[in-house]
């Protein structure tokens, strides 16, 4: 979906950098011309990051941000076409340092408000552990609440997965604010 949203040139958001997969995935579709935001509160998941797309020679259209993602809006300042979010820990490194539902709620609301109309809001979260549950169930009365004038939000299951799979949230922006 964000494929088909993405184009050339457009400035986008990985709030969650991690290994840094999503920010290879951003930087190939917004090209030479786009710039990606990539957040993390790791330094040494923005080192990791920062090492791939180095590897990938796309290093050059990101700003590596070396900070919470509830500070986005201190950042970013332009329109965006997309934020993804992929919550948790970071793989292979410290399971009790993970996302909050404080601080995603509040980049995902400042992300909504960066939107372009038809810009896209991704989050991946992982109620497989006690930290990831609470943080999906705050992160879904924070979403009801959108007005569905502004946003149309989906939530996708991996039915036939067992042990607590992943569940896909999918925010794209149908109206500026009303």
């Amino acid at each position: 979906m964000i494929s088909h949203v993405v184009e050339p040139a457009d400035i986008v958001v990985d709030a969650t950098c991690g290994q840094g997969n999503d920010t290879l995935f951003l930087a190939e579709l917004t090209g030479s011309g786009g710039l990606v935001y990539s957040f993390d509160i790791q330094e040494s998941a923005i080192e990791a990051a920062r090492s791939l797309l180095t590897k990938n020679n796309l290093i050059h259209t990101v700003r590596f941000i070396h900070d919470d993602h509830a500070r986005l809006a201190d950042y970013v300042h332009n329109k965006i076409k997309v934020c993804m979010f992929n919550l948790g820990y970071l793989p292979g490194g410290d399971h009790q340092i993970t996302t909050k539902p404080d601080t995603t709620i509040k980049a995902v609301e400042a992300s909504m408000k960066l939107l372009e109309v038809g810009g896209l809001v991704t989050i991946v979260a992982y109620p497989g552990h006690q930290a990831g549950k609470l943080e999906l169930e705050e992160l879904r009365k924070y979403l009801k609440s959108i007005p569905q004038q502004e946003m149309e939000i989906t939530e996708t299951l991996f039915i036939n997965q067992i042990n607590n799979p992943p569940v896909l949230i999918i925010a794209q922006k149908i109206k500026e604010e009303i």
